[in-house]
């Protein structure tokens, strides 16, 4: 009887903060746009920008995507690690372990999933939280689309600004709106693991939004 081949572990590709703000530089200088009009478009301030271009600042999920809606590109684009030439059609996307795009946030070290699958309308990612208190209130994070997220390993809690917590352990799974402002915090000894999945606003939800008539309706 043959014995199942194991892989060996491999570590996630890290994006750093310097290559990050690169790819929003560049994306920023395609388009001709200042950084004035950035933060216009996005509600990031251009110190923000400014510093986050320059590699100076880790970004938390809520200005990345922020930041990626403004200057029209696609998150697994961003963290994709064909960047430059995404691919043209697509097929069934594997990750295998260890093969995402990781990030290390503010609060969370996110592991970007199917980076590949560009123009998705979701964003999976298997995240590390590190955060083990709420510092202020800049800590909660807001964001378009809804959020769901499973824990594998470990105790969080997420607190709401509206003074809700939910606390989940292992095996436990929460989905909540993402506008409400939102922070996560590891309770665990151990740094506690989840399976989130992130839903991007729709093109139809953000027209009803902004009061216009829905295409066919």
């Amino acid at each position: 009887m043959k014995n199942k081949t194991s892989r060996a572990p491999v570590a996630p590709h890290m994006l750093n903060p310097e290559m990050l703000g690169i790819r929003l530089r560049t994306a920023r200088k395609q388009r001709g746009w200042t950084l004035a009009q950035v933060a216009e478009r996005s509600n990031v301030s251009i110190t923000t920008i400014s510093r986050a271009e320059r590699g100076q600042l880790a970004l938390g999920y809520e200005n990345v995507a922020a930041l990626a809606q403004a200057l029209q590109l696609d998150m697994g684009t961003l963290f994709s690690h064909d960047y430059e030439q995404p691919p043209a059609e697509q097929g069934p996307v594997i990750t295998r372990s260890g093969e995402g795009v990781a990030y290390r946030g503010l609060s969370f070290t996110y592991e970007f999933l199917a980076t590949a699958a560009k123009g998705k309308p979701i964003n999976p990612v298997l995240g590390t939280i590190h955060a083990r208190r709420i510092n202020s209130p800049e800590d909660f994070s807001r964001h378009a689309g809804v959020e769901f997220v499973y824990v594998i390993s470990g105790r969080i809690e997420v607190h709401f600004e509206t003074g809700e917590v939910a606390a989940l352990d292992k095996g436990d799974s929460l989905y909540f709106d993402s506008r409400i402002g939102h922070a996560y915090i590891c309770v665990s000894k151990q740094l506690a693991k989840v399976i989130g999945v992130i839903t991007a606003e729709s093109d139809q939800i953000l027209l009803a939004r902004q009061g216009h008539d829905l295409p066919g309706h």
